[in-house]
C-alpha cells in the first residue's frame, strides 16, 4: 500500500499551507483562517490550508499584472523551454503527485497517475506550440500593401478549476497561457487544494532556477468569494472556469458585465448509442469505465446508454454481470476499480437523484446505496447503479455527479440521435457500431450536437491533442489541443503600406 505520509512530506504538504503564492514567495500563514482538508478515502485529515481573503487575492493579481510586462517580452520558444522543464519536474514527481490526487480527491490510483500524465503531455504539447503561434497573411485590395494578422498575449489569465480533475485542467490552461506570454492566477477547488499546493511547489522551483519573475504563475486558495472577485476583476483579461453550469452562468454574467473574456467548461450529460452492429464486448468496456471511472464524477462520465431494442436485453444483462465484478474501496489499492465520492454532500446528491428517479418511474436493475463497514468509514463510498428510464425524466435531464447510469431503448438511429441530443448539455457523445453509414451519420451535421463525438470508444478519456469542450450548457469553451491556444491571445490585424501613395479601401476618394 502507498505510504501517504512519506508522499506528503516529499511534496512539502505541511500541516498548514499559506493562502496564496506568487511564486517562490508564499503568503503569511494566518492560523485563524486555517481550513482542514479531509480525505474521502478514509476520512482522515491530510493537512490544513489558509483560506485567502480579498487582500491575499489582490496581492497575487497585482504581482501577476506586474510580471506580465517582463514575461510577454520573453521569446515564445524560451517560454516553451521553461514549460519543458516543468514537464520534466512533473515526470520526477509523477508517482507521488498521482497518489496525492488519488488520496485527496478519491479517484483510483491509475486515474491519479493518468491525470499527472495529462499534465506532462500538455507540457510537451505547449513546448511545440511555443514555436507555432501562427498568424495569417491576406491579400490586400490596394497596390503595394501587405495585410497580415498576429496574436498577442491577453495579460492575466484567471483559472478556476474543479475538484474532479484537481491538477490536469489547471495545466491545460496554464501551460498554453504561459507559452502564449500570459501570467496566471489559479484558484483551485477548496475541496482539493493540497494537490494545487504541491504543483505550485514544483513549478516555483523551476521558475526560481530560471530567474523567472515572481507572479508569472500564482496560486490563491479560497472559496466562492475568491472566484467572484476574479470574475468581477477587470485586471483579469480571461477567466477560464471549470465546474457546474450554475457556476458557469454566474461567472459568465459577471465577466460579460465588464466585457472580459471567458472560457467555460461546464456540465455534461453524456450518452453512448449502442446499435445492432456494435461490438458488444467493446461497448461494455467503454460503458463501464465511462460510468464508474472517478465514481461518475467526470464531466465526460457516461450517464445515459441509448440501446437498440434488438440488443437491449442482451446488453443489459452484460452490464448487470459486469457491475457485480466492480471492486469498490481504497483507491490507492490497485485492485479496486472505484473509490469514494468527494464528500458526504455528494453522497446526499446521489441518494436524492436515486429517489427522484424512482419517483418518476425509473426501474433500477442494479440498486444503489451507501457502503458501510470496514474500509468505508468516511461515509463517501456508494454502489454504482443502473436504472431503466425515459429520456424526458427531469432527473435524466439533470447532471448528477455520481455513478448512476440510465438505460434508454430506441428503434431507429434518427430517434437515438434525437435522444442523445435531447438534453441541455452538449459535452461528449459516442456511438458503438461497425456500420460505416451509422458512424458517418452520427458525425455529420445531422448527428451529435456535442463538442466531442466518438465512434467505438466511450465518452470519457480525451487525449490532449484535440480541443476539449462542449456546446449548449457545457459553455462552448475549448481547452488543450488543436488551436485552443488562441483563446489565450488577442488577434490583431496589421496593414503595411510600402507605396508612395495613400489609396483608401473600397476605392473611396478623399482629395483636398
Amino acid at each position: 500500500m502507498v505510504d501517504i505520509q512519506k508522499i506528503l512530506s516529499r511534496l512539502k504538504i505541511n500541516e498548514v499551507n499559506p493562502a496564496y503564492s506568487t511564486g517562490s514567495v508564499w503568503g503569511e500563514v494566518n492560523s485563524p483562517n486555517a481550513h482542514t482538508i479531509y480525505s474521502p478515502v478514509d476520512g482522515k485529515a491530510i493537512g490544513k490550508v489558509n483560506m485567502a481573503i480579498g487582500d491575499d487575492y489582490n496581492k497575487a493579481v497585482d504581482q501577476a499584472q506586474q510580471s506580465f510586462t517582463a514575461w510577454r517580452a520573453v521569446p515564445a520558444p524560451r517560454r516553451g523551454e521553461i514549460v519543458r522543464q516543468v514537464g520534466n519536474a512533473l515526470r520526477e514527481a509523477k508517482d507521488d503527485l498521482g497518489a496525492l490526487v488519488s488520496y485527496e480527491m478519491g479517484k483510483s490510483l491509475q486515474e491519479g497517475l493518468g491525470e499527472v500524465q495529462e499534465m506532462i503531455d500538455i507540457c510537451d504539447f505547449a513546448v511545440g506550440q511555443s514555436r507555432q503561434l501562427y498568424g495569417l497573411t491576406m491579400q490586400s485590395e490596394r497596390p503595394l500593401h501587405r495585410m497580415y494578422e498576429q496574436y498577442h498575449p491577453l495579460g492575466v489569465v484567471g483559472i478556476i478549476s474543479a475538484f474532479n480533475f484537481p491538477v490536469a485542467v489547471w495545466s491545460w490552461n496554464a501551460m498554453l497561457a504561459l507559452v502564449c506570454g500570459n501570467t496566471c492566477v489559479w484558484k483551485p477547488s477548496e475541496k482539493t487544494p493540497l494537490t494545487a499546493v504541491a504543483c505550485q511547489h514544483i513549478i516555483s522551483k523551476v521558475f526560481t532556477a530560471n530567474d523567472i519573475p515572481e507572479g508569472v504563475c500564482c496560486l490563491v486558495i479560497g472559496d466562492r468569494e475568491v472566484g467572484s472577485l476574479m470574475a468581477n476583476d477587470p485586471r483579469v483579461a480571461l477567466v477560464s472556469a471549470t465546474g457546474s453550469t450554475r457556476m458557469g452562468k454566474a461567472v459568465a454574467t459577471a465577466v460579460a458585465a465588464r466585457l472580459g473574456k471567458v472560457l467555460l467548461e461546464l456540465g455534461g450529460n453524456n450518452a453512448i448509442i449502442i446499435t445492432p452492429d456494435a461490438n458488444l464486448e467493446m461497448a461494455l468496456i467503454g460503458t463501464v469505465f465511462g460510468a464508474v471511472g472517478t465514481a461518475g464524477q467526470r464531466c465526460t462520465s457516461t450517464r445515459r446508454l441509448i440501446i437498440h431494442s434488438s440488443v437491449y436485453n442482451d446488453f443489459k444483462q452484460k452490464l448487470v454481470n459486469a457491475y457485480k465484478q466492480i471492486r469498490i474501496g481504497n483507491p490507492l489499492d490497485s485492485n479496486n476499480h472505484m473509490g469514494p465520492l468527494i464528500d458526504t454532500d455528494a453522497v446526499k446528491n446521489y441518494l436524492d437523484a436515486i429517489e427522484k428517479c424512482k419517483a418518476e418511474g425509473g426501474n433500477f436493475v442494479v440498486e444503489g446505496g451507501v457502503l458501510e463497514g470496514e474500509g468505508y468509514a468516511s461515509g463517501c463510498y456508494v454502489r454504482p447503479c443502473i436504472a431503466e428510464v425515459e429520456n424526458s425524466y427531469a432527473i435524466v435531464q439533470h447532471e448528477t455527479f455520481a455513478p448512476i447510469l440510465y438505460l434508454i431503448k430506441y428503434d431507429t438511429l434518427d430517434k437515438a440521435i434525437a435522444l442523445q441530443n435531447g438534453v441541455p448539455q452538449g459535452l461528449s457523445s459516442a456511438i458503438m457500431t461497425n456500420n460505416l453509414r451509422e458512424a458517418e451519420l452520427f458525425l455529420s451535421g445531422a448527428g451529435s450536437d456535442c463538442g466531442i463525438a466518438n465512434v467505438n470508444i466511450g465518452t470519457s478519456g480525451a487525449e490532449i491533442g484535440g480541443a476539449f469542450g462542449g456546446e449548449k450548457e457545457t459553455g462552448g469553451g475549448r481547452e488543450s489541443g488543436s488551436d485552443a491556444w488562441k483563446a489565450y491571445m488577442r488577434r490583431q490585424t496589421n496593414t503595411i503600406n510600402y507605396s508612395t501613395q495613400l489609396p483608401l479601401a473600397q476605392g473611396i476618394k478623399f482629395d483636398f
